[in-house]
């Protein structure tokens, strides 16, 4: 069963009396349609599903019209359940979702919703322009390696380079069948359809050229005017950040920013690049899996991404921050923030490393509940992304 964590939660959020909007927020090919679909066959009362991916105009008529036959489905004091997928693609979709939803409340009918989105960046701005206190929101992200590991039978090294795109898991054996997947039903649509088509972007050669250097560079610092020497389209740095941030709302790789004592310092930081899924690095970087593991830097960046990714991941709406800490020339690969708390992350892959461990110099600035070695004589990579990430905090 696909993101079983989630499937007895929100079968319960469906048969509770008050009312909430189910948000289900994450990439594409990450589970949200199947998990939904499990749902409705699990809760036992009638149920409609209806998507905005599909070609056709859509429109909040079209939308009123898929709830309204839900609505048909709901006898008088019964329930049923409404899915509605890829809502951020109907123009005016909060909107018209607030009408409706307040008038099912008025007249106490009892129908339950839920809406599916892959941009979290225009879904959250749908929610907080018209939906505050009507929702809740469910964080569906790119499978951990204990999900891989019980569906597809990975190990840590097939989850560090082919990642967590379920879709993609049956061709890992067939590596040009694996990387086209990745590229062309994958990346591709995220890219031109969940970001392209749906935000107003200037410059879309940068956009991609930026993917493609973060894919480059994940795990690394770079400064932005570093990324601008990089590419060749011309651009400033507060586009870069916009065009990261959208990357990032897509699922596609985040800009980490570095630790510091005050909000300022930490916005003006440069970004540590990291892909939120693995397999993007590896598609990008052509290098084949035997290929990858032969070529010890490359494959310590690899397994750096894995760990940061499985940390962004994991935590993403918990209210716990992922960064980075550097200061004359010592880093901490990954600090994990959550309030006061700061847990320092190294992780030691065998590549040769330029700056001096930085640790010790991270603890003597800062008060660190905890330091933690993944890889070496640490904790393995394996039981790494085997263990739920808020536990390190405890």
């Amino acid at each position: 069963m696909f993101k079983r964590s989630f499937y007895s939660v929100l079968c319960n959020r469906v048969k509770e009396p008050r009312r909430f909007i189910q948000v289900l927020r994450g990439p594409r090919q990450t589970g949200k349609t199947t998990l939904a679909r499990q749902v409705m066959e699990g809760v036992g009362i009638p149920s409609y599903y209806a998507t905005g991916d599909e070609p056709g105009l859509k429109d909040h008529d079209w939308l009123a019209q898929q709830w309204e036959r839900a609505r048909l489905l709901a006898p008088p004091e019964s329930a049923a359940l409404l899915v509605l997928d890829e809502i951020q693609k109907i123009p005016g979709w909060s909107e018209t979702v607030k009408r409706l939803w307040d008038e099912d409340s008025l007249e106490s009918r009892q129908l339950r919703v839920f809406l599916l989105g892959s941009s979290a960046l225009l879904v959250q701005r749908g929610l907080s322009e018209s939906l505050t206190g009507r929702y809740e929101v469910t964080h569906i992200t790119h499978w951990s390696f204990s999900e891989m590991r019980e569906s597809f039978g990975f190990d840590a090294q097939q989850y560090i380079y082919f990642g967590g795109y379920p879709g993609a898991a049956p061709l890992i054996d067939d590596y040009d069948r694996w990387s086209s997947y990745v590229l062309e039903s994958l990346i591709e649509p995220t890219i031109s359809r969940d970001i392209l088509m749906m935000t107003q972007v200037d410059k879309p050669a940068l956009l991609r050229q930026l993917f493609d250097l973060g894919c480059a560079y994940s795990g690394q610092v770079l400064s932005y005017q570093k990324m601008l020497g990089q590419l060749h389209d011309a651009g400033n740095t507060t586009t870069l950040a916009h065009y990261l941030r959208l990357l990032e709302s897509a699922g596609l790789m985040a800009g980490l920013k570095k630790h510091a004592g005050d909000t300022a310092r930490r916005r003006a930081s440069s970004p540590k690049l990291l892909v939120l899924n693995t397999a993007l690095m590896s598609t990008a970087s052509r290098r084949r899996y035997e290929d990858a593991m032969e070529q010890r830097e490359f494959w310590g960046h690899l397994a750096e991404s894995a760990v940061g990714a499985a940390l962004v991941n994991g935590l993403q709406g918990t209210g716990v921050d992922i960064r980075y800490w550097a200061g004359r020339n010592r880093e901490v690969d990954f600090v994990i923030s959550r309030g006061d708390t700061l847990v320092a992350v190294e992780v030691k892959s065998g590549r040769r490393r330029m700056a001096l461990p930085g640790v010790a110099e991270f603890s003597r600035q800062f008060d660190v509940r905890k330091t933690l070695l993944v890889g070496g004589d640490g904790v393995s990579l394996d039981e790494f992304l085997s263990t739920r990430p808020e536990s390190w905090l405890e």
